[in-house]
């Protein structure tokens, strides 16, 4: 029923004004709208929900009108300095804020208290699907955690690939990895054996070569997201 078209950076504002549209949202809030003088684009929902980090905006056109949508904006991204990305980029950008994608770090076999996302649950609720496992693994401590891995050399490192003590004893996998083009380096986050404290130097095994990096703690840059 409808599209999705996020807008995210420092010129978010300056472009929408452009198009003589003035937003002022609290985080994880939404609205609805109309742009004047683009009627035929009709209403469209717009949240500050966005996953990159960024300062920005999502709008939500009726699927029939999200062309329309699509070229407008642009326009007025491109004149403003701005440019035209896909779903590769956001995912490259959340990966640097350490966020949680479904299939990767959050999943029916990762919890929610292993994935750093336990402000998400309520423990406190009387009564809830899953409550006792959660609580049980609240109390003993869960036996992975995510953890972000900072690369000390050229590689980038994938999911799928095992992360290892540097006396060769596993102690983790790779959920996701890319090159992070804030850094300049291989960025990683892990699922990691929670003795594996922040700092510790492990190793990766990208495609049979040993690459060596450092543990860290999400986010790798600092959010921009208020």
């Amino acid at each position: 029923k409808y599209g999705v078209i996020a807008l995210q950076g420092p010129k978010t504002t300056q472009a929408l004004e452009s198009i003589g549209v003035k937003l002022k949202l609290d985080y994880m809030s939404f609205t609805t709208i109309k742009i004047a003088g683009h009627e035929n684009i009709g209403e469209i929902i717009v949240c500050r929900t966005g996953y990159t980090g960024e300062y920005g905006f999502e709008f939500l056109p009726l699927w029939q009108n999200s062309l329309l949508l699509w070229k407008l904006l642009e326009n007025a991204v491109l004149k403003n300095g701005g440019r035209v990305c896909g779903l590769g980029a956001r995912d490259t950008l959340r990966t640097e804020m350490g966020y949680p994608l479904h299939g990767h770090e959050l999943s029916l076999d990762i919890s929610p208290l292993q994935a750093n996302a336990g402000w998400a649950v309520a423990l406190t609720k009387n009564s809830f699907l899953g409550a006792p496992v959660l609580r049980d693994e609240k109390a003993n401590g869960p036996v992975q955690i995510l953890r972000g891995l900072h690369v000390q050399d050229k590689a980038i490192p994938r999911a799928g690939m095992s992360v290892k003590t540097i006396e060769g004893q596993e102690c983790g996998l790779i959920t996701s990895g890319t090159f992070s083009p804030t850094l300049k380096v291989g960025i990683a986050l892990a699922l990691l054996n929670p003795k594996i404290e922040v700092g510790t130097i492990v190793e990766i095994d990208v495609r049979g070569r040993i690459s060596r990096a450092k543990v860290v703690k999400p986010p790798f840059v600092t959010s921009n997201v208020r």
